[in-house]
């Protein structure tokens, strides 16, 4: 890793990859292992297993630290929060939640007339699946996960289950409902010489060992050791074209010092996120690219998406040890996700539970956090009593694409003189209504449990995609399955952002998948692409 002033190359590479976060690394990594000259630029700080620390105040560091982005509309969605900055972005925060998607979330418009179809179903990308999760490391049941998709065993046995998910579970059978082990993307056995999981529940603040599978502990690793060079402190500020607008032939960098350099490249890979590439693709605009890259028919940063958290705690007259597992949880249940269930109440979509997530006192996702109207000695008395006995559950709520929930630019720039994003997002009210009936299903179940208080929270934002959506031409895409910007094939989109629909999983995974699937891609037809 190095400084931008110092570790830029001065002659052209093959590719240059934007953000070395999920997306970002994983491409890198195997188009380096596919003998490609790569350069890794990341805008935020130099970051290693060293400087993680695990405290909720350390937390806030791993979140969003770059350029002001403003977040707006009825139901924002919690850009600082889901987005990263520094070696390994987002994912080094993200809770390594690794179920897949399922079929009808790529043809989901074919099936029921609701939302956007994918250009690529699930057999497609299922092949992808199987060799992420064995690069990886992922642990789980696949016999027990009765919901999942077809696809290889995990390569790694179940997590363990505390008394937390033990109580919570005891819910879901009282009501004839299953739950099996979340599928997660932490070590239960030691893998690939990384350890076993402590299961003392930091994950939110990045994992120091190396037992949850992030940038720093899977792909940077073997696109470095296969020759690529990260360099961080490397602002991107614009992607340059061709004088025709048929290519992209680099990116425009910051330097330390304030200065530009140009670096060359033959195929230009946005590994950004969900808001950052649809703010480079529309502040790259040119000539032949007025209205920005890949935006000739406006849809550049539409159909942003987030997950609606359907939030459900239970308070129980036993210990249920909440401060230990992974704070992405133990359990799963999928029972709710075919999107036609709760129909009757006017909800359309998917929703899956994450079950007992490990949880400390305060701060940031903290039990004290769950009950906002309590002070002083009620306050203190609530804690007391929670520290012992709370459980907690999330509901992954799907959303549906929306055209007018959007990524532009604004009035305002930043240091480097790009304009800011700004983030409009309203939930369509069959999504709110989804949110509302999760949290109807998850009070019931923790009434099941025996909780002697059940309560909710509002609807947090979880993750976020769209803005640079897949499709078949574009007329209804920025790009096509591979993640190529139509108009521009050796420009390739990375990471959530490509998602047309938001399904009711954690993305991380699928995303992977893809960014698998695409590295291939372009390693295959390099010459037509790279020219």
């Amino acid at each position: 890793m190095s400084r931008a002033s110092a570790g830029l190359p001065s002659d052209p590479v093959d590719v240059v990859v934007v953000g070395s976060g999920a997306a970002g690394s994983n491409m890198a990594a195997h188009l380096a292992q596919g003998g490609k000259r790569v350069l890794i630029l990341e805008a935020g700080p130099e970051r290693g297993a060293g400087h993680l620390i695990s405290s909720t105040l350390y937390a806030r560091r791993v979140k969003w630290t770059g350029p002001a982005v403003l977040d707006e509309g009825r139901n924002p969605v919690g850009f600082v929060f889901n987005s990263g900055y520094g070696t390994g972005g987002a994912a080094m925060h993200h809770y390594a939640v690794w179920p897949r998607m399922h079929p009808e979330d790529f043809d989901m418009h074919s099936r029921h007339g609701r939302g956007l179809d994918w250009p690529l179903k699930y057999p497609d990308l299922a092949p992808w699946y199987d060799a992420v999760q064995q690069e990886a490391g992922v642990s789980g049941d696949a016999a027990r996960e009765i919901w999942r998709p077809p696809g290889a065993p995990y390569p790694m046995p179940a997590v363990p289950v505390f008394p937390q998910g033990e109580v919570i579970a005891r819910g879901f059978t009282q009501l004839g409902k299953a739950v099996a082990p979340l599928p997660m993307a932490v070590t239960s056995t030691i893998f690939n010489g990384r350890p076993v999981c402590l299961w003392d529940g930091w994950c939110d603040s990045g994992c120091p060992i190396g037992a949850l599978a992030n940038p720093l502990t899977v792909h940077l690793p073997k696109a470095t050791a296969a020759g690529a060079i990260l360099v961080n402190d490397a602002p991107v500020t614009r992607v340059l074209t061709s004088d025709d607008g048929t290519r992209a032939v680099g990116v425009e960098v910051t330097l330390t010092d304030g200065s530009r350099k140009t670096v060359s490249a033959k195929v230009v890979v946005l590994a950004a996120f969900a808001v950052e590439n649809p703010r480079l693709l529309l502040a790259s605009a040119s000539p032949r690219h007025p209205q920005g890259l890949g935006n000739s028919a406006g849809l550049v940063g539409r159909y942003i998406m987030t997950h609606a958290a359907g939030l459900v705690y239970g308070l129980f007259d036993e210990d249920t040890r909440p401060y230990m597992g992974a704070f992405g949880g133990q359990l799963v249940n999928q029972d709710s996700y075919p999107k036609t269930t709760h129909a009757r109440s006017g909800a359309f979509g998917s929703y899956q539970w994450m079950i007992a997530q490990a949880v400390k006192p305060n701060d940031l996702l903290g039990i004290a956090t769950t009950r906002p109207d309590l002070f002083g000695p009620a306050l203190h008395d609530f804690l007391k009593r929670a520290t012992r006995g709370f459980a907690g559950m999330t509901a992954v709520c799907e959303d549906l694409p929306v055209a007018d929930n959007r990524v532009t630019l604004t009035d305002q720039n930043d240091k480097h003189g790009v304009p800011i994003a700004r983030i409009t997002h309203d939930t369509h009210t069959d999504s709110v209504a989804l949110w509302k009936a999760s949290l109807a299903e998850g009070k019931e179940v923790m009434h099941a449990a025996g909780a002697k208080e059940v309560w909710t929270g509002p609807p947090g934002s979880m993750h976020i995609m769209g803005g640079t959506i897949m499709g078949t031409a574009a007329g209804n895409s920025v790009t096509n399955s591979y993640g190529q910007v139509h108009e521009i094939p050796n420009l390739v989109i990375a990471g959530p952002g490509l998602f047309p629909t938001s399904a009711g999983v954690n993305p991380t995974f699928t995303v992977h998948a893809l960014a698998a699937r695409s590295a291939a891609r372009l390693l295959a037809t390099w010459q037509q692409v790279a020219g």
